[in-house]
């Protein structure tokens, strides 16, 4: 089983978290009332909070001291009418923020997902599906805390900590450079550690992703693992991703905790000094008992914010790798894409040319090598050959999954790189041999092939592929619920659904991609009935292994080695006894 991929970690670029961040912080624009009103709530937490102190040293001093008690008895009462309006305006704070964070993460996770469905073929060919899922839901929700406490912890605790030294050097300079002594050590040890930790958080996130991709593909593919007794394998790849999971964050950890122990040895160490100058140095006769007090409260409201500055950029380093992973996402580039000015294809006849068309996907080995054919508008064109000789190549260029490197592809006439992807493909049908079905309603289902189809229009397109018996039998017929994938139901019937669904968007290009190859002898001949009617009048490429399926195309082309080897009808084919005529001898044992 191939799972040494689910080891590899992903390459991202590397990009300064403040750049991150202030790009995470733009989506705060869209709530600047609500931010505004935040800002008002904490401006007012924040002044009674520094006020508490010296309402503290003004109990003491001016009132305790004289025996005032009446003084201080209303001094409380203002005090305790302050702070109970401070809790209540902290409430509302966190109930508004809550709600704009969760906004927040909706309009991201929006604009992800939006921005997914556009990105090529390509994209998806490098990506796991388990990998992009962990960035949609795992690193999205990581931001909620960044954003929330961008505004509730960085803000107020920052005018906090300037606030709180302007006081104190206002009130006693000595007492206030002793009490802070330790402030450029602090300053030191949290540079260096924050270096290491982001390094570290970007390894876990990339652990996180890695596990995310193996369990996802292993629970999609849990038949075949179950079928090939590949059980202990993959329990054995988990141990080793988990354990690697484990060990990132561990490692992750190890490096946060000591933010929290060099503020803990510098927040003692100043308020040792504190009173150290100012019993010892300045003298007790100096310094009154309420300034002490005041002081030591204000250290406790200085190292105190710088504690939770620390948890918060702790939280940045932990959490701004998420927000580069899916940045990263939204900043990739559709390779496919419409140039500027271009037009929409006017309703097209379904004439398609190939023009010296030379393609590879990975820049080095060509799949087509120089390729020229010319389909009329309503021909049938058969494509034969080995696995991967190009057939299917052949059909993505046509639809401009991907673009050529030399060459032109002509549709009616027209460059497909100068027509709008959007009105090429839906004048156009596809049918994959990977018949996926989405949970939902059979009728649901066909219906995606055309949205604004009617209930006639899906009746229709599911008689003609001979899906309507089946489907009638089935205890609530076009309402039967499907589970993912169509669970439920055999290869074949799920075939024939994808089909009418298909065959729902009335094509003008219908392109079969081993359109049949899940279908059963007896069904297909029922398929073969309705795809004669449904051909007529439309150009047709049917990619298929089993020949029996393309005896009645108008042209059939033998592809091998990057080029049409042999083309013609069957006959002509069959006659000339080459390529052709020996896979089909080969196929039917003549």
């Amino acid at each position: 089983m191939p799972i040494n991929s689910y080891k590899d970690d992903e390459q991202t670029v590397e990009v300064g978290k403040l750049v991150t961040l202030k790009r995470l912080l733009t989506y705060l624009f869209s709530y600047k009332k609500e931010i505004c009103f935040v800002l008002m709530l904490m401006t007012f937490c924040v002044a009674v909070s520094l006020l508490n102190p010296l309402i503290m040293e003004s109990a003491i001093d001016d009132y305790i001291r004289l025996g005032d008690a009446p003084g201080l008895f209303r001094l409380i009462g203002f005090a305790l009418f302050l702070n109970v309006l401070m809790i209540l305006c902290i409430k509302i704070r966190m109930y508004v923020m809550a709600k704009v964070c969760n906004n927040i993460l909706v309009t991201i996770r929006q604009e992800l997902y939006t921005h997914i469905q556009t990105l090529d073929f390509q994209f998806f060919d490098s990506r796991p599906t388990g990998k992009i899922l962990a960035r949609i839901i795992g690193d999205i929700n990581s931001l909620k805390d960044v954003l929330s406490n961008c505004v509730t912890t960085l803000i107020p605790d920052f005018i906090t900590i300037c606030a709180v030294v302007t006081i104190m050097f206002t009130k006693n300079p000595i007492l206030a450079a002793a009490s802070l002594i330790s402030t450029p050590l602090m300053a030191i040890c949290l540079w260096t550690i924050q270096v290491y930790s982001h390094k570290r958080w970007q390894i876990h996130r990339k652990k996180s992703s890695n596990l995310n991709a193996f369990i996802h593909e292993d629970l999609s593919g849990i038949r075949i693992i179950q079928s090939f007794h590949a059980q202990e394998e993959t329990r054995q790849t988990f141990r080793e991703l988990i354990r690697e999971h484990r060990d990132s964050f561990i490692s992750a950890v190890r490096i946060n905790d000591s933010f929290g122990s060099v503020i803990d040895l510098c927040w003692g160490i100043g308020t040792v000094m504190l009173y150290f100058t100012g019993i010892r140095i300045l003298g007790t006769d100096k310094v009154s008992v309420g300034s002490f007090i005041a002081f030591g409260t204000y250290i406790t409201m200085f190292w105190s914010p710088i504690s939770n500055l620390s948890n918060f950029y702790t939280q940045l380093v932990t959490n701004i790798s998420g927000a580069e992973r899916v940045f990263e996402i939204m900043d990739a580039k559709a390779e496919i894409t419409d140039a500027a000015g271009v037009s929409a294809i006017p309703p097209i006849r379904g004439e398609v040319r190939f023009e010296h068309v030379t393609f590879s996907y990975d820049g080095n080995a060509n799949v087509l090598d120089n390729v020229n054919f010319t389909i009329a508008p309503g021909e049938t064109i058969a494509l034969v050959g080995p696995t991967g000789a190009g057939k299917t190549t052949i059909v993505n260029l046509i639809s401009r999954f991907y673009d050529v490197q030399q060459g032109i592809v002509y549709i009616d006439g027209y460059d497909v790189k100068k027509i709008s992807i959007e009105s090429l493909r839906e004048q156009m049908g596809i049918m994959t041999q990977d018949n996926f079905l989405f949970s939902g309603t059979i009728r649901d289902n066909i219906r995606y092939g055309r949205l604004d189809a009617t209930d006639e229009d899906i009746l229709q397109a599911a008689k003609a592929v001979n899906a309507h018996d089946f489907i009638m039998k089935l205890e609530k017929g076009y309402d039967t619920e499907l589970s993912e994938r169509g669970g439920g139901l055999s290869a074949g019937q799920k075939q024939l659904i994808a089909f009418a669904r298909t065959m729902a968007s009335d094509p003008k290009i219908l392109i079969l991609d081993e359109a049949t190859s899940s279908i059963d002898t007896h069904t297909e001949l029922l398929v073969q009935a309705g795809i004669e009617t449904l051909l007529k009048g439309r150009t047709s490429f049917v990619v298929a292994h089993r020949l029996s399926t393309i005896q009645k195309a108008d042209r059939i082309f033998y592809i091998d080695k990057g080029n049409i080897l042999e083309q013609g009808s069957p006959e002509e084919l069959m006659r000339k006894k080459g390529h052709y005529y020996q896979l089909y001898m080969a196929q039917f044992h003549c």
